[in-house]
C-alpha cells in the first residue's frame, strides 16, 4: 500500500515537473516569437513610413496640372501605336472602347505596350488602362478573349465557385493585354425599376448580387485588375447616356438595396463608380456623382470605403443636357468627393485648366485636388507603378519604374491557355 502510494506521488511529481518544464519551454519560444514578431512589425512599420514620407514629398513637388491631369480618366485615339491627342495634357488614365482595339491579341499588347513606353519616356505617371468588361453585351474584348456571358446568365447557370474560375480566366487574359483595370461589375440589385436599362447586366437579386459581385471582384483583383463596382446608388430605367434618372424609392426600400454595396466594399474593390442619378429621399437635389451626401456621408463614412470614387462619364446627356457641362461638372465632382473624373471624351485641357484655375484661388479646393490626386498614386505605387529611394538630402522619393511587361510571346502563352480554359467552361456550362 505505502510503495503504491509512493509510486503515484513520484508520478504526480514527474508529470508536474514535466508540465513546469514545457511552461518555462513554452514561455521561452513565446518570448522569441514576440521578439521575432516585433522584429517582422518593426520592418514594415519603417516601410510604411518610408512609403508614406515618399508619397508625401511626391504630392508636394509635382505641378498643380500633373495633379489635375491624374484627375481624369478619358477615351484614348487609335488602336496601334499611341499619340496623345493633347501632349501637355496627359491624364491619369485611358478608357478603351472597341475601335481602340486591334483585330489580334498581339496588337492589342503593341498598342498598350506603347502608351506605357510613350508615358515613362515623358516621365508621366503610367496611366490606369481600363475597359467595360462585364459580359453580355458590354464585352468589348469579345473579338480576341474567350467567351463571357451576361452577369445574369453568370448567376443563372454557375454556381459561385465555376464563376471565379471564369472570372479569373478573364482576368489573366486582361492582364495578358495589358489592361490594369475593369470598370465592372455592376453590383445594382436587379428591380422592375431598373430592369430594362440593366438587361442582365445585374447578377439579379440581393443574394446573388452580393455572392456573385464579391466572386467577380476577388477574381480580378487576386489577378492584378483593378475593379470599378458601379453604378453607386443605382439606376433606373432612364438611360442616363440622355435623361437623369430620378430614384424615388423610400429611403428603408432604398437602403435595403444597398446592402450588398456595402458588403461588396469589404472585398476591397480599387473603385466605385457614382451613377447619375438623383435620390428623392436622400439627396433630391444633387445627381449623385455631385452629392456629398452620397459619396461623403454614405459610402466613405457609413459604409467605410476608402478607394478610389469615380464619376460616371460626365459627357453624358443626364447631365450636359440639365446644366451640368464637362467644365462645371468636374468642379462639382470634385468638390462632392470624387476622385476620378471620367469623360468619353479625348481632349481635357478645358476641365483642367478650370479645376486649375479654382486651385490657385481656393485653398480648400486645392487641398481636395491634393487629396485625389494623393489616393490615386498611392494605389499606383500598392500596385508597383514605382519604387522609391532616399535621395542625397535624405528624403524619400519616389520614382516610376520601368513600365516594360514580359515579352509578347509569353503574355501571348499565357492569354491563350486562360482562353483555352474560359472556353472550356463555356462550352460546359452554357
Amino acid at each position: 500500500m505505502k510503495l503504491s502510494l509512493i509510486i503515484i506521488t513520484l508520478s504526480i511529481f514527474l508529470i508536474s515537473s514535466c508540465g513546469r518544464i514545457d511552461d518555462a519551454r513554452q514561455d521561452k519560444i513565446e518570448k522569441k516569437s514576440r521578439k521575432s514578431a516585433a522584429a517582422v512589425h518593426a520592418v514594415i512599420d519603417a516601410k510604411y513610413h518610408e512609403r508614406k514620407s515618399a508619397l508625401e514629398n511626391f504630392v508636394k513637388t509635382t505641378s498643380l496640372k500633373d495633379k489635375v491631369c491624374q484627375l481624369f480618366i478619358v477615351n484614348i485615339d487609335g488602336d496601334k501605336t499611341f499619340v496623345p491627342v493633347e501632349k501637355d495634357f496627359i491624364p491619369g488614365g485611358y478608357l478603351f472602347f472597341s475601335y481602340n482595339l486591334a483585330e489580334t491579341p498581339e496588337g492589342i499588347m503593341k498598342f498598350t505596350d506603347s502608351i506605357r513606353n510613350y508615358c515613362h519616356s515623358k516621365g508621366v505617371v503610367s496611366p490606369f488602362l481600363a475597359i467595360d468588361q462585364e459580359g453580355g453585351y458590354v464585352n468589348r474584348l469579345r473579338t480576341v478573349c474567350g467567351p463571357l456571358p451576361s452577369a445574369k446568365r453568370v448567376s443563372d447557370r454557375l454556381n459561385v465557385e465555376t464563376a471565379y474560375r471564369l472570372y479569373s480566366m478573364q482576368a489573366i487574359q486582361m492582364k495578358a493585354l495589358g489592361f490594369n483595370m475593369n470598370l465592372a461589375p455592376v453590383v445594382e440589385v436587379e428591380t422592375k425599376d431598373n430592369e430594362k436599362f440593366l438587361d442582365g447586366r445585374s447578377f439579379g437579386d440581393k443574394l446573388k448580387v452580393r455572392s456573385y459581385g464579391t466572386a467577380c471582384v476577388n477574381a480580378f483583383e487576386n489577378r492584378g485588375i483593378a475593379t470599378v463596382i458601379k453604378h453607386f446608388p443605382g439606376n433606373t430605367n432612364t438611360d442616363p447616356h440622355s435623361g437623369l434618372p430620378e430614384i424615388k424609392l423610400s429611403e428603408d426600400k432604398l437602403n435595403e438595396l444597398l446592402v450588398p454595396f456595402s458588403q461588396i466594399c469589404r472585398a476591397e474593390p480599387k473603385g466605385v463608380l457614382m451613377s447619375h442619378a438623383r435620390t428623392s429621399c436622400i439627396d433630391s437635389e444633387s445627381p449623385a456623382c455631385f452629392s456629398k451626401i452620397w459619396i461623403n456621408s454614405k459610402l466613405k463614412d457609413q459604409m467605410k470605403y476608402n478607394g478610389i470614387v469615380f464619376s460616371d462619364d460626365v459627357f453624358m446627356g443626364a447631365l450636359a443636357s440639365n446644366g451640368f457641362p464637362p467644365e462645371t461638372a468636374a468642379v462639382k465632382a470634385i468638390e462632392a468627393g470624387i476622385n476620378c473624373i471620367m469623360i468619353s471624351e479625348k481632349r481635357i485641357s478645358g476641365p483642367a485648366k478650370v479645376l486649375i484655375e479654382k486651385a490657385e484661388n481656393d485653398r480648400n479646393f486645392a487641398k481636395l485636388i491634393d487629396d485625389s490626386f494623393r489616393k490615386i498614386v498611392e494605389y499606383k505605387m500598392k500596385s508597383g507603378f514605382f519604387d522609391f529611394y532616399l535621395n542625397s538630402n535624405g528624403d524619400f522619393v519616389l520614382v516610376e519604374k520601368n513600365p516594360v511587361l514580359q515579352d509578347i510571346n509569353s503574355r501571348l502563352e499565357e492569354f491563350n491557355k486562360a482562353r483555352l480554359e474560359d472556353i472550356d467552361i463555356y462550352q460546359t456550362y452554357f
